[in-house]
């Protein structure tokens, strides 16, 4: 599965590209918003941290098809061919996720509610459909159980596309959708360091140091041992 930071803050993505194995940054125009600077700059900024190759999610902004296909062509000559470009899952979208898909671009059909948005994203050649996990919950249905369904649809119709999982609140969230096989999440740094934040493993860690002192008491590693 593929993970990605979905936040803006340079200095967060530095740090989690420094710790974890992530693929790239989701962003969006609320979580580019939250820096407070321009747009344009702070997308740059991401890019130069990733590198050329990692994958970066930028969103258009015009609600016309001809609008998010221009908003498409800007995004990948600012970030480069390894950009996905989101685009609403909403009737003039489909649209524009279907030309920019026949041009080789990358897409992926955001604010999915319902797998048959997602059916429609897929069908119009996505390449990821991103549901919002916490936010379906937020309307009374499960967020969960919904992005599985999605998975049975695609799996069932074979579609090439796959799920960009968003909107996390937890950790074991991503964990059941981990194991019913999507594609991709997309956590928050809070989440992303939930993954192993765990007191028993703090324990067990300090445990194995307490028994290192023991039997080497002048020593801080096996390297000051072996010399």
């Amino acid at each position: 599965m593929e993970l990605y930071i979905d936040d803006a803050n340079i200095s967060e993505i530095r740090r989690l590209i420094d710790l974890y194995p992530i693929d790239g940054v989701t962003t969006n125009p609320s979580i580019l918003s939250k820096t407070g600077k321009n747009p344009v700059e702070v997308l740059k900024d991401i890019r130069k941290v990733l590198g050329r190759d990692a994958r970066i999610f930028a969103q258009t902004i015009p609600t016309d098809a001809e609008g998010m296909i221009r908003d498409g062509h800007a995004l990948i000559k600012l970030l480069g061919k390894h950009t996905v470009v989101k685009i609403p899952s909403v009737p003039e979208g489909f649209k524009a996720i279907r030309e920019l898909s026949q041009e080789g671009i990358s897409t992926c059909g955001t604010v999915v509610y319902t797998p048959m948005q997602a059916y429609l994203a897929a069908k119009s050649g996505a390449d990821y459909v991103a549901p919002y996990i916490n936010r379906i919950d937020n309307m009374g249905f499960d967020g969960v159980e919904t992005v599985k369904k999605i998975q049975r649809i695609l799996d069932l119709h074979h579609f090439e596309t796959g799920i960009l999982a968003a909107s996390f609140k937890n950790s074991q969230q991503v964990l059941d959708l981990c194991a019913c096989g999507i594609k991709a999440a997309t956590c928050s740094p809070s989440v992303i360091d939930g993954f192993v934040k765990n007191a028993a493993i703090d324990i067990a860690v300090q445990d194995f140091l307490s028994a290192f002192a023991k039997s080497a008491p002048d020593s801080t590693s096996m390297a000051d041992l072996i010399g």
